[in-house]
């Protein structure tokens, strides 16, 4: 009769229930303590735009220094923003399992309910009477005990169900917690990601207002103009050396092994762009006010928006300067090179190989910058050409 109750009322279904154990709510609780510690951490871990501000003051003579440790500061929170890019979206699977988690025991807690509703009504009717003719029906002493040992196994089972329907009950709630935790987690993160995207911005503007202010300064216009001037000299000759170290190497490399162009049409370097914001050629100086050359395109675009490689070719530079910030340079060959300066974030390196159409960086404000954008050139034999003629129009 006790196996037939237990498949009546359910229990085979179910026998993840008779497993549970206060192991069980323990490693929940421990869950939920974890979920609280995690979200302190992501208070605690976003960055001060204050301190940042306050430690930058000092190198402000030195606009090149200045603008270095800013962009530093700038790769490291968008570091982190990424990072909590991924928090989110695991956050966002484990909410799913906790929901179904928690489903599965609401399941399991109302067949338990609905069980012990049709024992305790079963008991009630019948359950004094069916001791007692239980009892009344022995032959002998031995029956006797043997009904009386299974009287009391009935009720230890009513006991055992009892228990763990008021422990599966708490396991119940500590499972509602734990999803409510991961919410709260969630929420924090988004709050977090949120925060150092303005951080980002305040920073990126500070560094606008402080490169304006000193090439915009009426008494240091003459300084501000042999600065650009030199800031342009110091590019040509990373460039040159660039392209003299290259030159070197194919030297001793045979001729058929030498890279060609073979004079295809360039992919758009910078897909999300908006707007030409600054075109090649000779141009007035927006902040100078004077008639400055200028060597590439301005593509105003996005941050964080893809920058292609507009050709095949061999990255010979993937680095940083301040006046450049990260850039990049490939050599496609017949020294056609091209440049891509400003960029937020760097996917390549030094002696890769790369096709046209290949994502190679991020747009950004990097190095003597003020917005968002790509800048770039082709220079062919050593000297700047105007990228339209490889570009197309």
């Amino acid at each position: 009769m006790l196996s037939f109750l237990c498949a009546k009322e359910g229990f085979v279904r179910y026998t993840y229930a008779e497993q549970l154990t206060n192991e069980s709510i323990q490693k929940k609780e421990k869950e939920i303590k974890q979920l609280q510690s995690e979200q302190q951490q992501l208070k605690n871990g976003l960055n001060d735009v204050k301190k940042m501000k306050a430690a930058l003051e000092a190198s402000k003579n030195d606009l090149d220094r200045y603008v270095t440790e800013l962009d530093n500061n700038l790769a490291s929170i968008q570091e982190r923003i990424a990072e909590l890019g991924d928090l989110i979206t695991e956050k966002e699977g484990q909410i799913e399992e906790r929901t179904e988690e928690l489903n599965e025991a609401i399941a399991v807690q109302t067949a338990q309910y609905e069980a012990m509703k049709k024992r305790i009504k079963f008991m009630y009717e019948r359950g004094d009477t069916m001791y007692v003719e239980l009892l009344l029906h022995t032959g002998n002493l031995g029956e006797t005990l043997n009904k009386g040992e299974y009287i009391e196994k009935l009720s230890a089972y009513d006991k055992r169900k009892l228990d763990e329907y008021v422990a599966y009950s708490e396991y119940v709630k500590l499972c509602k917690e734990i999803l409510e935790e991961e919410k709260q987690t969630l929420d924090e993160a988004k709050a977090a990601q949120e925060a150092e995207e303005e951080n980002v911005n305040e920073l990126i503007e500070a560094k606008e207002a402080e490169i304006t202010r000193v090439s915009a300064d009426i008494a240091l216009q003459s300084e501000a103009i042999k600065e650009y001037e030199a800031d342009i000299a110091a590019q040509n000759e990373t460039i040159r050396q660039l392209e003299a170290a290259v030159a070197a190497e194919r030297k001793a490399l045979e001729e058929e092994n030498r890279r060609k162009y073979d004079g295809g049409v360039f992919k758009w370097p910078a897909p999300s762009y908006t707007r030409i914001s600054d075109d090649y050629g000779t141009r007035i100086h927006p902040i100078l006010g004077i008639e400055k050359f200028h060597n590439g395109i301005d593509m105003a675009a996005p941050g964080g928006s893809p920058i292609l490689a507009a050709y095949d070719g061999k990255v010979v530079a993937a680095a940083y300067s301040a006046s450049m910030g990260n850039y990049i340079m490939i050599d496609h060959g017949d020294s056609v090179y091209t440049i891509y300066m400003h960029a937020s974030a760097l996917y390549v390196s030094q002696g890769q190989e790369v096709s046209r159409g290949q994502k190679i960086a991020a747009v950004g404000t990097t190095g003597r910058s003020t917005g968002n954008h790509l800048h770039f050139s082709v220079r062919k034999n050593g000297e700047y050409v105007n990228p339209w003629s490889y570009l197309g129009r």
